[in-house]
């Protein structure tokens, strides 16, 4: 790929344990990508808080930025991470501290004693956004209650891409998609609902300007270029959510399909032009965020693969340094439908020994509990399957619609396993691909910024061609039915706690 002749864009892609800088280059109608920086991005706990390593952060995307330069000319850069998070900005420009992670434990009961400002059916009418423990509008409840300090000396909130752009460019902007990802914003008008932020208590002046995925920030600033040694490039507010990067890469040219973004956590949904707002959205908990080019993706937030992830690093710190593909093979070796776990249950939100948290739901709910890897994995795997299916059926009550396939995309689908127990437990296709959509997806919404490509239609087009997809049919669709009334009882408490 290295041609000093070609013209490049760079993506950095932030995920919840890791983040890469990819290059991209459109060439013979595909899109070519190459990655040349990869940096660990863990979490660091001091004093009972849980904070993103945020200054480190933006030194690994200088790296990036000094790594591309030998390729060729860069034309242009893009950011996206996970949604909700963010810093503040003092009136000198200065960040007051570094950000908190969404799985600090700050949030917890913020939601009640937000809704007795604000009710809940009233704030999901303005903002169509689903109730988790760590939106946005919780965590700054939580600085409101806790260290309202913090807020006074505040003079922006700038969401995670859009503080890496602003050290950038000196541009303190808001990303459409991020933006949505908060309880904070109007969806139907599109902009800051100024009711939620006033009942809130928060200053209206604390958010910036709300711009488009698409937009050209600004050039990467001058002091930058000098200290890094490159020449200036745009600096482009993408899709800067990864889950709408990684719609935007669905490869389709079908208008209504869904799709499941699978990674750390599995985003899964549909691409409609306006919100869908209602009793049934409401009961059901599904979300509505901004998609690329104004669209709303009506969707569930679930966990994905963050719990094999977190039990295999469990696994490590007790000497056993399996492969995720190990793991895989392990898994299935094992006899199916022995146990199942609401994924999405509270104890298996934070960090730390993941199996014998699993172990103990099993136990307390009078199932078999699995005690090796394999056995674990499969459990898990197969609990992710049936929420699937279960979170489909929601978004269908919705819509009034059926679907008889599902994209998945994201780093989750090189699990085979996963992608054909998801076939089973929906009894839809499978349709997977691409691995890196997040990337894709970032890199296609810079190059239309810049021309290169014209609009989205043409962008999945490209994408099509640029990885195979992989097509998983159901099988033994009655005996995935009759294991999914097993893990409906199984889980039904959990689940109506949640919601």
């Amino acid at each position: 790929m290295e041609n000093q002749n070609t013209h490049y864009v760079l993506a950095f892609d932030f995920g919840a344990s890791s983040g890469r800088a990819i290059l991209g280059a459109l060439k013979d109608g595909k899109i070519e990508m190459k990655e040349i920086h990869r940096f660990s991005n863990d979490p660091v706990i001091v004093n009972g808080t849980m904070y993103w390593d945020t200054l480190r952060q933006f030194f690994e995307i200088k790296q990036g930025i000094v790594k591309a330069k030998k390729y060729g000319t860069i034309d242009s850069m893009g950011i996206d991470t996970w949604g909700v998070d963010f810093g503040l900005i003092d009136e000198h420009g200065a960040l007051l501290e570094n950000a908190v992670h969404y799985r600090d434990e700050r949030t917890r009961g913020m939601d009640r004693k937000v809704f007795t400002k604000i009710p809940k059916s009233e704030l999901y009418n303005i903002t169509g956004n689903e109730f988790n423990y760590f939106n946005t509008i919780f965590q700054l409840n939580a600085l409101k209650e806790n260290r309202p300090w913090m807020l006074e000396r505040a003079n922006k909130f700038l969401f995670t891409p859009d503080l890496f752009n602003y050290f950038l460019t000196g541009e303190k902007k808001a990303e459409y998609t991020m933006a949505t990802t908060s309880s904070l914003l109007d969806i139907r008008k599109r902009e800051w609902s100024e009711e939620v932020i006033e009942r809130i208590g928060l200053k209206k002046e604390l958010f910036p300007e709300l711009i488009a995925s698409g937009s050209i920030v600004g050039p990467l600033k001058k002091e930058i270029c000098e200290e890094l040694g490159v020449n200036s490039m745009k600096v482009i507010a993408v899709a800067s959510h990864d889950t709408q990067s990684a719609s935007a890469a669905v490869p389709t040219q079908e208008k209504d399909f869904i799709f499941i973004s699978c990674g750390t956590w599995s985003l899964y949904g549909t691409e409609l032009d306006e919100p869908v707002i209602g009793e049934k959205s409401l009961e059901m908990n599904v979300s509505n965020e901004g998609g690329y080019g104004g669209k709303i993706n009506f969707l569930k937030n679930l966990t994905g693969l963050w719990m094999v992830q977190e039990s295999r690093r469990q696994w490590i710190r007790e000497g056993n340094e399996y492969s995720f593909g190990e793991l895989e093979t392990q898994a299935k070796e094992v006899e199916l439908f022995q146990n199942f776990v609401d994924a999405n249950a509270e104890e298996f939100v934070p960090s730390g020994n993941m199996p014998r948290r699993i172990r103990e739901y099993c136990k307390q709910t009078g199932q078999t509990v699995p005690e090796t890897p394999g056995e674990i994995v499969c459990c898990i795997n197969q609990s992710l399957a049936m929420k699937y299916r279960r979170e489909l059926d929601k978004i269908q009550y919705c819509l009034n619609k059926k679907y008889d396939t599902i994209h998945m995309i994201g780093g989750g689908i090189q699990s085979k396993l996963l992608c054909q127990m998801t076939a089973n437990a929906t009894g839809c296709r499978v349709a997977a691909g691409p691995v890196e959509a997040t990337a894709f997806g970032n890199i296609a919404v810079q190059m239309i910024a810049l021309g290169q490509i014209k609009d989205i239609k043409e962008a999945r087009e490209i994408i099509e061609r640029s990885e195979a997809t992989c097509y998983y049919e159901p099988q033994n669709t009655e005996e995935w039915s009759q294991a999914y009334a097993r893990y409906c009882q199984v889980t039904k408490r959990q689940e109506e706690e949640l919601e």
